[in-house]
């Protein structure tokens, strides 16, 4: 079991990674302010010492403590550390993102160096930015110099206030629309007090708010954290930090893409070259901005380059790359002056990447399969190590083995010969993705539709798929798609890239899903309703003993014993009248023919 203690936008973000779980949980806040939905955590409020928070531990087996609070509850950071000693019980603090401390900001390290350095300056009228929780601490030099404070408009605020005894006409409140600057050619102070809060503070946006009013800015450091806390930075790192910690929490790990697999070591090959240090890990950005360290295996050089080896780890997903090796070898080209950044990484197909033969993927015909979000990954973590503005780097990325895997992805209906495909958008992949699957859809159709395709044959898998292959024969093979269980979305794709006209080829189970309005039929959105087919035999005519059979069976694929032949006739056109009704609408500018398959691959009835 896990405890989050939240509160801030790092809560809400705790909340979004335990909730993947679907398992219980609980959500701790010192106030009841907070609006969160959690899908399977408990709502807790009201502060804990650490006698309560070791009690509540104890009698709800938590296992891990998850520190999302703000990063200035000190308070509450010593209890959750005592708690954590106490019972041995690990602690994860998600960390915001914090830019490097400017030295031109007057870094303090408490409220009461704040006080004696702005004292020092003679600031005489303040805006405090840090918070009503910081008047107590302040109050020494509120008392005597002219200072106003910017505070949340309600009502345990304004109490809070009043018990300080700070003057209500020197409160500010925030305001819909007023930014930072507008507030200071308002008041028009000396200086702004802040803390150090971190992106979700809009610590910058304070910071270049009073630059461009020209007044000085004083930051109170943040509280350094424990060291025995776990840190992250964004939700990939919490759940690969809870996976780690508490491996039972998730059903299925999650993993990473070959895209960044290939920009770590690409990465790691580079800083090799140049420091001709063997690397044991790199540190990269994820597209979201959340940055990860994964471990390289191997590092070798050769005369005038470097390779460096990270091993594919997919999580759960059954990924035909996992425990590949992901190799990229790095050559600098000292001579490339002119040259703009998306030129100065020049990309190369190794052993095992596949070579693009066809158009549509938005690749150059005839160039490596690394597709744009790894180039650019690779791109943003190799130009800033570059030796001089004049240099480039020519980087070939290699999978060992890679052709044969490749042999069972859809590469080659792709046109993608000789290898796999560098991929990944985000960087990560969560096992069975949704996502990913609905990506490769649009992928796979955007490719029919790049080399004239007008005909999109939509089926739920390979079986389906051989069936409609020898009814459409004279269509080139990147004209038939699985749709899986996104029928949905699949047509969404069609209609979103013009097909005139789309197949959809469905067996009886995922027919019966579709008809009663499920375009998404995994087991686990809809499941066989009986009342609804019952419903639909009385609309055909059936027999009352057919309707009530229907109580009896457990699979859909038995109602063609169940239903005479003359039921058939009437009951499965119906079935795909209402499979289209549900279809027709998402693809109102194309052509949209439905085929009702057998399971022994025969069409036995169209709509």
């Amino acid at each position: 079991m896990i405890l989050i203690l939240g509160g801030t936008t790092e809560g809400r973000a705790a909340v979004r990674v335990a909730d993947e779980a679907a398992v219980i949980y609980y959500y701790s806040t010192k106030g009841a302010s907070q609006s969160i939905e959690c899908a399977h955590g408990i709502r807790l409020t009201g502060a804990m010492n650490a006698e309560e928070m070791e009690r509540f531990c104890r009698d709800h087996a938590i296992k891990l403590l998850i520190d999302a609070a703000h990063p200035f509850a000190q308070a509450l950071r010593q209890t959750i550390e005592k708690v954590s000693n106490g019972l041995q019980i690990p602690v994860i603090r998600y960390e915001r993102r914090y830019p490097p401390r400017d030295e031109d900001l007057i870094w303090c390290d408490s409220y009461e160096d704040a006080i004696r350095q702005m004292e020092n300056k003679s600031i005489q009228r303040l805006l405090a930015l840090s918070g009503v929780n910081t008047l107590a601490p302040l109050r020494p030099y509120w008392r005597s110099h002219t200072t106003w404070f910017r505070i949340l408009e309600r009502e345990e605020s304004l109490s809070l206030a009043e018990k300080q005894g700070f003057p209500c006409e020197r409160l500010v409140f925030y305001q819909e629309g007023e930014d930072a600057l507008r507030l200071l050619e308002r008041l028009h102070p000396d200086a702004i007090l802040t803390k150090e809060s971190g992106s979700s503070g809009y610590f910058t946006e304070k910071v270049d708010a009073a630059r461009q009013f020209g007044i000085p800015v004083f930051v109170v450091k943040r509280p350094v954290l424990p060291e025995t806390f776990y840190r992250v930075y964004g939700e990939y790192g919490l759940r690969k930090q809870i996976e780690r910690l508490l491996p039972e929490f998730f059903p299925l790990k999650s993993g990473y893409t070959t895209g960044a697999c290939a920009t770590a070591a690409a990465k790691a090959a580079l800083s090799a070259l140049l420091s001709r240090k063997e690397q044991t890990e790199s540190r990269i950005t994820l597209p979201a901005g959340e940055p990860i360290t994964l471990p390289v295996a191997h590092t070798e050089w050769a005369e005038c380059s470097a390779t460096c080896t990270v091993i594919k780890e997919s999580g759960d997903d059954p990924d035909v790359t996992n425990h590949s090796w992901i190799q990229a070898t790095v050559r600098l080209v000292p001579e490339a002056s002119g040259r703009d950044d998306t030129e100065r990484i020049i990309f190369q197909a190794g052993e095992g990447v596949g070579t693009v033969t066809l158009p549509g993927l938005g690749l150059e015909i005839g160039g490596p399969a690394i597709n744009a979000t790894p180039r650019k990954m690779i791109r943003q973590e190799l130009i800033p190590l570059l030796p001089s503005p004049d240099s480039a780097a020519i980087v070939t990325i290699s999978v060992p083995g890679g052709e044969e895997l490749a042999k069972r992805t859809f590469n080659p209906k792709l046109g993608i010969i000789g290898g796999i495909s560098i991929i990944g958008t985000s960087g990560i992949v969560r096992p069975f993705s949704s996502d990913a699957f609905i990506a490769s859809i649009r992928k796979e159709a955007c490719v029919a539709k790049a080399i004239g395709c007008e005909t999109l044959v939509i089926n739920s898998g390979a079986k389906s798929e051989r069936y409609l292959r020898s009814l459409y024969a004279s269509l080139p093979p990147q004209s038939f798609v699985h749709y899986g269980n996104f029928i949905g979305e699949t047509l969404k794709i069609a209609a979103d890239l013009g097909f005139k006209q789309v197949i959809l080829g469905i067996m009886i189970g995922k027919a019966v899903k579709l008809a009663e309005g499920f375009l998404d039929t995994h087991s686990q959105k809809g499941v066989m309703n009986k009342g609804f087919l019952q419903d639909l035999a009385k609309e055909a005519r059936c027999e009352k003993a057919t309707a009530d059979g229907i109580n009896r069976i457990t699979l859909a694929r038995e109602l063609w014993e169940l239903l005479s032949e003359k039921e058939q006739n009437r009951f499965f056109p119906l079935l795909l009248q209402k499979c289209k009704s549900r279809c027709a609408p998402i693809l109102p500018g194309g052509k949209l023919t439905l085929l009702l398959i057998s399971e022994a691959g025969k069409v036995l009835y169209r709509s």
